[in-house]
């Protein structure tokens, strides 16, 4: 078992930075991947950026060239760092691990953090 704990969300306005952090506890060392997602109201959940243990990270195209996922050598922190904030990054974002076991796959989630940035 993963419990997965955010924080760093908040209010910023246009042009500014924002990070949002991801702390596991549990299960860390079967942690696979670790990313981050965002839903809006009214559409569907999409992921901003994750990163594997065998060092592929994915971006979203919104995403590429201005947020940046990193994690620590333990795997059990990652954060994702969020440069040149538009009104359109305004959501619920949600920390996301994905653990495989000898028995099973399983996917974890944060109870998510909101980012608001205003105009």
């Amino acid at each position: 078992q993963v419990l997965l704990v955010e924080s760093g969300g908040g209010l910023v306005q246009a042009g500014e930075s924002l990070i949002v952090s991801c702390t596991a506890s549990g299960s860390v060392t079967s942690i696979y991947a670790m990313g981050w997602y965002r839903q809006a109201p009214g559409k569907e959940r999409e992921l901003v950026a994750e990163t594997e243990r065998d060092g592929r990270t994915n971006y979203a195209l919104s995403a590429e060239g201005r947020f940046t996922i990193s994690r620590d050598n333990a795997w059990d922190m990652w954060s994702l760092r969020m440069l040149s904030l538009k009104p359109e990054d305004t959501d619920d974002y949600d920390c996301h691990a994905r653990v495989i076991t000898i028995v099973a796959t399983s996917d974890y989630w944060g109870q998510g953090t909101k980012v608001t940035v205003s105009s």
